[in-house]
């Protein structure tokens, strides 16, 4: 049988990254979207593109079978005209959603949550064969901390009792590999969860484990976070998105599945194993090397 080539946007990203690396591993053949220069393991075919100008995408999807799709913007202005742009070459496409969008497809009223609705909408209505993925927060999302607890061994942040299922993007890739190259999760939108909820304090401890010297957890108010969130260039629409999310979250938090382990055969990474992967992030210039954390 043949295999099928899977073309991977977002390939520079966290998630994206490790689906290109996963793919590559099991001998898929595996193009990698890109804006400029990228360095990719030998094999890996990086294809320039840009989700920006959908005119730019026709040499990257020329032959391919199926395309993960991450969308990097937070309006759903100019999508409809890549998806088309993909049906015209791909017959299958995987989208990177958010557990906030619901079965129902209501239109929501926060910004998020608003593109992923519509973007869900556009890939079914699309005629291509689809899934679309619903993660939790990415644990990924904790490397803004990483500046923070080189320089200070703390994290400044709000709501240090949030807990939630981070999930590792070694796992939503898992998951995005089998719904590219089989048919199990065709027309499914599974909720992806890590294993167990994992307050902000204890995220910010179990990273000092990982890079073997104490973290620091310092609440701020939710004020303090916004302005912050400002101040470091981030949209407005964002920032009103984000931080009442998660506060709402705090009497009704997400919920924990096992739908990693029942689609790819193992569980879900804890958060702990996670930040083991990463210390190097998180370690001072001065601090110790990666692989000295302590129990």
């Amino acid at each position: 049988m043949t295999q099928p080539t899977i073309l991977v946007t977002g390939a520079t990203g966290k998630v994206g990254g490790s689906v290109v690396a996963q793919l590559h591993a099991a001998g898929v053949p595996v193009r990698a979207l890109v804006r400029g220069e990228s360095d990719f393991p030998e094999g890996v075919r990086a294809v320039r593109g840009d989700l920006g100008d959908p005119a730019s995408l026709g040499a990257a999807l020329e032959g391919v079978d199926a395309v993960f799709l991450v969308w990097p913007f937070l309006s759903p202005e100019g999508a409809s005209d890549v998806i088309d742009a993909i049906a015209k070459h791909a017959r299958r496409v995987v989208y990177l959603s958010s557990a906030g969008v619901g079965n129902e497809q209501e239109e929501p009223g926060e910004a998020i949550t608003v593109f992923h609705t519509e973007l869900e909408r556009l890939v079914e209505a699309s005629g291509l064969e689809w899934t679309a993925l619903r993660p939790t927060g990415f644990a990924s999302n904790t490397l803004g901390w990483a500046e923070e607890v080189r320089t200070t061994g703390a994290v400044r942040a709000p709501l240090a009792a949030l807990a939630r299922p981070l999930i590792h993007e070694a796992d939503i890739a898992a998951v995005a590999v089998r719904a590219l190259t089989t048919d199990a999760l065709l027309g499914a939108r599974p909720l992806i969860t890590g294993p167990e909820l994992v307050t902000q304090e204890q995220q910010a401890a179990l990273i000092g484990e990982a890079i073997g010297r104490p973290v620091r957890f310092e609440e701020i108010t939710l004020d303090e976070a916004a302005e912050q969130m400002r101040a470091s260039g981030y949209p407005a629409e964002l920032v009103a998105a984000v931080l009442p999310g998660q506060a709402r979250l705090l009497a009704d938090p997400e919920p924990v599945t096992g739908e990693v382990e029942r689609i790819t055969g193992a569980p879900a990474r804890p958060f702990r194993a996670w930040a083991v992967d990463h210390a190097a992030d998180f370690h001072s210039p001065s601090g110790p090397p990666a692989g000295s954390a302590t129990a």
